[in-house]
């Protein structure tokens, strides 16, 4: 299948953009930016088709390229992994990614380092089918890394901007603190497996008797959970994201709907091996997704920024995928990430035609009645502010509604999990239809972008609503394609409660009852029966929570829009507590970042560099100075002084050799 060539296309398009860009013209530039990652969509796609070919014992199917690190009896092969499981997470890097690519065509049009913009969207692309193509753990952590590392890249995209740099910084270091944990489950495997490698890593976990390696697979299961956190921002991790939006719209898009955030999803989907055969891990990892969907869900109920929603809203859902992972219902967190990749995207390029269309205003209440003048973007947005909310028969109503059965009836559900769930549907609904209603209807709030100029130039200009403006066809048509997917995309998953055949889970269920642990051999099966009410009375409970939500948002932003202000001057508490997303930044600041700061400048610097280092540097060269200055003044230029000199040396030779001879 010649698997290299799928991560490797996208890595000649950047450094092609990178190295010769700055002199080739905008039309080359774009070439090369959609070329290569296009012909990595198209042969993945090839891939795919060799692949269904395959008889059931060819797969997975890996390719070895040789020996790649070696160290005593470790060895890591440079080498591709290609089962159902990567197969669709590089199908969609690929082919959302690539719709991302085009619809940065026409947004990225007018921006300065437009050849370098396209650099770095092809490097994380090279990064991030590195990290699902992986046959090892090793390998999987250079994708790991490349990924941040061009994460970081694109967030400070505008890097005199101080708000993206330190985006740009805050996203490296908080990954970093993940990696940390992630890194050493890495040195556990190698201690205890002798290996990373996929195949050899989950028939050894299998083979074990469970109550000799639960202690061990529950800490390598907690550290690859830390790992999670970090990359898909779960709590307490989840901090850089929002402040990722300073970023292109494109790359709010790639970052937060196809790849660098599901990457935690996929890697503990592709350690269920592990997981299965450690419960307390999976339980805090039910936990952790469960509190997030929880805990993003109602910040996003109050913000402004129409892009923070989104990111807010990315947190929440990717919430629901590791809390899908948590109770073993892999398949449903699998296909909720190919939903979310749909609409999530369509929504982030959705938001950005709008912002493109105001001349870059993104406060939602500067906005309304937006939809008589750019009604392609409102009806795509519309499409996928639908899906999200989960309603029938859109994609995200069969990918959620999947996740919410599991997470009470499966092997390791709770109706606990299943009640926050079904409550952070209502908040899903509720914040994406007040985004909706406040951005789209109503009369519009604020000033064009033609308005905005002639105030900041002192100049009289008068300004019409008429000067929005619906985005260029290179915008438009991935938003349409994008709208088509989050609508129909979801039906390859149409459960057999509603009359259909899950041909999702079927086309996962290899993959993830391969080394299932006999033990636990009721998490693949899926739900235990009688433990749960129906999945139909389970499916209506969530969908009349949506809609409860909608009409709830219709009510406060449409019908009666006073509401807002006076229920947030009776719950000022509250509501400032949701505007300043909890003061967990503050918290942050005051508990990690101040102090390191503050030793950093007052030990680090003053006490050990200024005062230890440079003090001891600084004492010897004085003392040498001095020395140098006493043997200076010795050489007077005095014949009689240095003959006198040499008579007392002459005098103490003499009188020791007499005193040695008394002796």
């Amino acid at each position: 299948m010649n698997l290299w060539l799928i991560p490797l296309l996208p890595m000649a398009g950047a450094i092609i953009n990178g190295l010769f860009g700055r002199r080739f013209s905008k039309t080359a530039v774009t070439a090369v930016g959609l070329a290569f990652p296009g012909a990595a969509m198209l042969w993945t796609w090839k891939a795919a088709l060799q692949f269904a070919q395959l008889p059931a014992s060819a797969i997975p199917h890996i390719e070895n390229y040789g020996p790649w690190l070696g160290a005593g009896d470790f060895l890591a092969n440079y080498g591709l992994y290609l089962d159902q499981l990567s197969l669709l997470m590089a199908l969609i890097v690929t082919g959302v990614g690539f719709i991302i690519h085009v619809y940065s065509v026409g947004y990225m049009a007018h921006e300065g380092g437009y050849y370098r913009f396209f650099s770095y969207m092809n490097l994380f692309m090279f990064f991030m089918l590195t990290l699902v193509l992986a046959n090892n753990y090793l390998l999987m952590f250079v994708g790991w890394e490349g990924v941040g590392l061009a994460s970081y890249l694109l967030i400070g995209f505008f890097f005199l901007r101080d708000s993206a740099a330190a985006a740009g910084k805050k996203a490296f270091i908080v990954n970093r603190i993940g990696d940390f944990g992630f890194l050493i489950a890495l040195f556990l495997f190698i201690k205890h497996f002798g290996t990373l490698d996929f195949t050899s890593v989950f028939e050894k976990v299998a083979g074990f008797p469970q109550e000799a390696t639960a202690g061990l697979l529950t800490t390598i299961g907690l550290l690859l959970l830390v790992g999670a956190c970090g990359k898909s921002a779960q709590l307490p991790l989840y901090v850089w994201l929002p402040d990722a939006m300073e970023g292109p719209t494109p790359v709010s898009a790639l970052i937060h709907a196809a790849t660098m955030v599901t990457a935690g999803v996929y890697m503990i989907a592709r350690s269920h091996a592990i997981f299965d055969r450690a419960p307390i891990a999976l339980t805090v990892v039910a936990i952790i997704g469960c509190a997030t969907a929880l805990f993003a869900a109602t910040i996003g109920t109050v913000q402004h920024d129409i892009k923070r929603v989104l990111a807010y809203s990315t947190i929440s859902q990717l919430g629901y995928m590791v809390l899908a992972c948590g109770v073993a219902a892999y398949s449903a967190g699998m296909f909720h990430l190919l939903t979310h990749a749909f609409f999530k995207a369509l929504l982030f390029l959705g938001a950005g035609s709008v912002i493109h269309s105001l001349g870059g205003e993104q406060d939602m209440r500067k906005m309304g009645g937006l939809r008589q003048h750019i009604p392609g973007t409102f009806w795509t947005m519309t499409v996928a502010t639908f899906a999200i909310a989960g309603i029938f028969p859109l994609s995200g109503f069969f990918s959620k509604d999947e996740i919410l059965y599991r997470s009470w009836a499966s092997h390791y559900g709770w109706w606990g999990f299943w009640a926050v769930g079904v409550f952070s549907a209502f908040l899903t609904a509720f914040y994406m239809f007040r985004l909706w209603f406040l951005t789209f209807f109503g009369e519009f709030r604020g000033v064009p972008a033609p308005e905005q100029h002639a105030k900041r130039t002192g100049q009289e200009h008068h300004a019409e609503s008429h000067h929005i403006h619906e985005s260029p066809r290179a915008m438009l048509i991935p938003l349409i394609v994008l709208a088509v997917l989050s609508f129909a995309g979801g039906w390859i998953g149409w459960p057999q409660a509603l009359g259909g055949s899950n041909h999702f889970e079927r086309f996962l269920a290899p993959v993830f009852e391969a080394h299932e642990a006999s033990a636990h051999e009721a998490v693949a099966a899926g739900p235990v029966e009688g433990q749960a009410p129906s999945e139909i009375a389970l499916t209506v409970t969530a969908t009349g929570a949506a809609l409860l939500g909608i009409a709830l948002a219709w009510l406060m932003y449409y019908k009666r829009r006073d509401l807002p202000a006076k229920l947030r001057e009776r719950f000022q508490g509250a509501y400032a507590a949701l505007e300043h997303k909890y003061y967990v930044d503050e918290i942050y600041a005051w508990l990690f970042v101040k102090p390191v700061i503050e030793g950093s400048r007052n030990i680090l610097w003053r006490v050990i560099d200024a005062g230890a280092i440079d003090g001891t540097i600084n004492e010897t060269a004085e003392a040498a100075r001095d020395v140098s200055n006493a043997f200076r003044r010795m050489q007077s230029g005095n014949i009689r002084s240095y003959a006198g000199w040499i008579a007392v040396g002459g005098a103490a030779v003499v009188a020791y050799m007499v005193w040695l001879g008394v002796k």
